[in-house]
């Protein structure tokens, strides 16, 4: 039973930032827009975030830290992509490399350095029932503030209007044009949004999953939050599965190395990444008849007027 539970609270700590990232950036995709800095904006907001907590002691500022860096990122990409009408891809790899070189600047004077991790919740009789208790009600607030994300975010997407009107911006952004509807706005908001949530993904690596920072810690998780969102469909609901199941990938590979499964550890830890592009493949395949991505995903918007 212990082991078990060992085992689901790493898959959570493991899921949790995969979670916060590929919900931002499925609010973004579904306004039209796609951001490849994903990557980029989570390693930021692990710097930023790891040198908030350190200077001032509170996890929660060092979150604020974080969700700041990646929001000033995702502006970056608004300007070039939104603004100048650059191509989004290229944008969004080169926000990617700015991230990486930019978080090795600003985390320099940080390495090695350590800080007390964010806590757990702890309710009295009830944390400490056997293998529920920790998993359910032990965690620390990084993780409830996930599910607190995606279930938000379904809510805004399809029960209100306002969610529809983004997702009009993501599938037709000439018939909302047309309608009146600032599109340009929108989608600035849209990646902001994503920004924000990759900047908290990434802080949340120092700030609670290891209470260190170091250069290039995010170790490709922006890139497999970018794949759960064409896992997911770009739904929330499946944002949840599929992120508990790359999750999963990454504890369990860990633990086969510990119990001395015969297998290479170089291909066991490659095994997330590989996972990634199998299922993509996969979907991939499953979906020549037709795709479920927003229609206008990644396509230039110049309004006329």
């Amino acid at each position: 039973m212990e082991l078990v539970e060992a085992i689901i609270l790493s898959v959570l700590a493991a899921s949790t930032p995969l979670l916060i990232a590929a919900t931002g950036e499925l609010v973004t995709e579904r306004s039209g827009v796609l951001n490849l800095g994903v990557e980029g904006m989570m390693i930021v907001g692990a710097a930023c975030g790891f040198a908030g907590a350190w200077l001032t002691g509170s996890i929660f500022i060092g979150a604020l830290f974080g969700i700041a860096a990646g929001t000033l990122m995702s502006l970056i990409f608004a300007l070039m992509a939104l603004g100048l009408a650059v191509n989004q891809v290229a944008t969004g790899l080169a926000l990617t490399i700015l991230g990486v070189g930019l978080s090795g600047l600003i985390g320099a004077g940080f390495v090695g350095e350590r800080i007390t991790p964010a806590a757990h919740l702890h309710i009295p009789g009830v944390t400490d029932i056997p293998l529920f208790g920790r998993v359910l009600f032990g965690e620390d607030g990084f993780v409830y503030v996930s599910i607190a994300l995606v279930i938000g975010v379904s809510w805004f997407l399809y029960r209100t209007r306002a969610g529809l009107i983004l997702r009009a911006c993501g599938d037709n952004h000439a018939s909302a044009h047309a309608l009146g509807y600032p599109v340009l706005r929108i989608r600035t908001f849209a990646v902001m949004f994503g920004g924000a949530c990759a900047g908290l993904a990434g802080a949340y690596l120092p700030l609670a999953y290891t209470p260190f920072f170091i250069p290039g810690m995010t170790a490709g998780r922006g890139w497999i939050a970018l794949a759960l969102v064409v896992f997911s469909s770009w739904r929330p609901g499946r944002l949840v599965v599929g992120a508990y199941l790359f999750g999963a990938v990454t504890i369990l590979q860990l633990h086969a190395q510990g119990w001395g499964v015969g297998i290479p550890s170089q291909f066991m830890s490659a095994l997330p990444y590989l996972a990634t592009v199998v299922v993509l493949v996969l979907i991939s395949r499953a979906r020549s008849g037709g795709s479920t991505a927003p229609a206008a995903l990644g396509t230039v918007f110049v309004p006329d007027r």
